[in-house]
C-alpha cells in the first residue's frame, strides 16, 4: 500500500513539470547572449548550448542524477547560425518538458537527433539571411553614410541590427517551443518516432558528408612507373572512389573521437601524419 502511495505521488510530482514563461524567457536570453561566445574546436557551440538549457534544466529535474544526465544530454558536438537557430534550443525545451514528464517516446536519441538534423538547415538559412543579406545591405548603406560624414551611422546600423537579431531571435525561439508542443503532443507511436528519428539522422549525415567534400580536400602525387607505364595513383583512386583519401582521413577522426581520444591528440596525429607523408613524397 505504501508503495502505491509512492508511485502515486511521484507520478505527480512528474506531471507537475511543467516550464513557465520566466523559464523560457531565461533560456532565450542566454541563447542570444552567450551561445557563441563559448565556441571550442571540439564541440563548438555544445557548451554555449548546455549553459541555456541550464534553466530548463533546474525546472524540470529535481534530483542531482537526472539534472547530470540532461546536462551530459546537451554537451555532444553542436553548431548552428544563432538567430535563426534559436529554433532549436525552442523545440528542444518543448521535448525536455515531455521527457520529464515521463513520455518514454522522448528519449536522448530523439532529442539529439532533431539537434542534429536541424542545425545544418538553420545555419544555411540563418547565415544567408543574415550575414549575406541583411548586414551585406545595412552595411552598404551605413558605411556609405558614414563615408559621407555622418557620424549616426554607425549607432543607427548597430540599433537596427540588434532589433533584427532580437526579434529574428525571439521568433525563432518560442515558435520552437509552441511547434514541439503541438507536435510532439500529438505523437504517441513509438514507431512514428523511430521514423522522425531516422530521417533526421539521415539529414544530419548528408549535411556531414557535403561539408566534407566541400571542407576536405587531401590527394596524392604519388605515381608508379612500370617500364614504360606510370600509374598515377590519384586517377586510380578516384576512379574507384572520388575524394577516397579526404573520406578516410575524416573517418579516422571519427574514429577515434568514438574511442574518447582527445581532439587535441587527434589534431597531433594528423600532423605527424602529414609531416611524414610530405617528408616521403606521398602526400
Amino acid at each position: 500500500m505504501a508503495e502505491e502511495v509512492r508511485a502515486v505521488e511521484q507520478n505527480a510530482e512528474n506531471n507537475d513539470r511543467k516550464l513557465r514563461k520566466k523559464d523560457l524567457w531565461h533560456c532565450f536570453l542566454l541563447w542570444e547572449s552567450t551561445s557563441e561566445s563559448c565556441l571550442s574546436y571540439e564541440r563548438l557551440m555544445s557548451l554555449g548550448f548546455c549553459h541555456a538549457m541550464t534553466p530548463i534544466i533546474n525546472r524540470l529535474y529535481k534530483t542531482k542524477e537526472e539534472r547530470a544526465a540532461a546536462l551530459k544530454r546537451h554537451m555532444v558536438f553542436f553548431n548552428t547560425e544563432n538567430n535563426w537557430g534559436a529554433f532549436i534550443p525552442g523545440i528542444v525545451c518543448s521535448m525536455e518538458e515531455k521527457k520529464a514528464n515521463g513520455d518514454e517516446n522522448i528519449t536522448d536519441e530523439t532529442i539529439n537527433s532533431v539537434k542534429v538534423g536541424l542545425m545544418g538547415p538553420l545555419a544555411g538559412i540563418g547565415d544567408t539571411i543574415t550575414q549575406g543579406l541583411v548586414s551585406t545591405v545595412l552595411l552598404a548603406i551605413f558605411v556609405d553614410m558614414t563615408l559621407d560624414g555622418n557620424i549616426a551611422a554607425p549607432f543607427f546600423y548597430t540599433l537596427i541590427m540588434g532589433i533584427y537579431i532580437a526579434l529574428m531571435g525571439y521568433f525563432t525561439f518560442f515558435n520552437g517551443y509552441k511547434l514541439g508542443q503541438n507536435v510532439f503532443a500529438k505523437i504517441t507511436d513509438a514507431s512514428i518516432m523511430r521514423k522522425i528519428t531516422n530521417s533526421l539522422s539521415i539529414l544530419g549525415m548528408t549535411i556531414a558528408g557535403a561539408m566534407m567534400v566541400n571542407n576536405v580536400n587531401i590527394i596524392t602525387p604519388l605515381e608508379i612507373h612500370i617500364n614504360d607505364t606510370s600509374v598515377v595513383i590519384q586517377e586510380l583512386l578516384d576512379s574507384i572512389l572520388p575524394g577516397m583519401l579526404s573520406v578516410g582521413f575524416v573517418l579516422l577522426c571519427f574514429g577515434l573521437m568514438k574511442k574518447n581520444v582527445s581532439i587535441f591528440k587527434i589534431m597531433a596525429i594528423l600532423i605527424v601524419i602529414s609531416v611524414a607523408a610530405a617528408a616521403i613524397g606521398i602526400l
